[in-house]
């Protein structure tokens, strides 16, 4: 952890202000306490899944019964996947805030900005850059063969 944070305690109340220098240790102990309780929220979604997986031990003799709990538990299974994906960009955000480069865009440099990062806290990239990165994706997708139809 980044010296110049430790011992710095923030109010419960406290919300980032454009009117303090940006990306101060405050606004960086807020963002940190931020992605530390939405990491926290999602391991436990994580176990309440496991734990009813392994508890349901449901027997149909209904197949229309049996399929819906399989499409149900493969949904669930997509969605822990996205967050043990969201886990692990949120560690690296946490990485970039202990390290002092929170709040930048890795791709141009400027800053973030506080409301984008209220609204998505693990992103990286400026509204501009996000935009173009996307018009990429974009034109790179559309350039990508339709896949054979059987």
């Amino acid at each position: 952890m980044s010296s110049d944070l430790k011992g710095i305690e923030i109010p419960d109340n406290y919300k980032p202000s454009d009117e303090e220098e940006y990306m101060n240790p405050p606004q960086r102990i807020f963002f940190r306490n931020l992605l530390n309780e939405w990491k926290l929220q999602l391991l436990e979604d994580a176990e309440r899944t496991v734990s009813g997986m392994i508890e349901e031990k449901a027997v149909f003799a209904d197949p229309a019964d049996r399929a819906t709990l399989e499409t149900d538990r493969n949904f669930e299974l997509r969605t822990r996947d996205r967050g043990r994906k969201l886990i692990s960009k949120i560690d690296k955000t946490i990485h970039a805030i202990n390290e002092d480069e929170y709040g930048f865009c890795e791709d141009c440099g400027v800053e973030i900005g506080l409301k984008r990062l209220q609204a998505r806290p693990v992103t990286d990239l400026c509204i501009d850059c996000k935009t173009k990165s996307e018009q990429k994706e974009r034109v790179h997708r559309d350039d990508q063969p339709a896949p054979a139809q059987k």
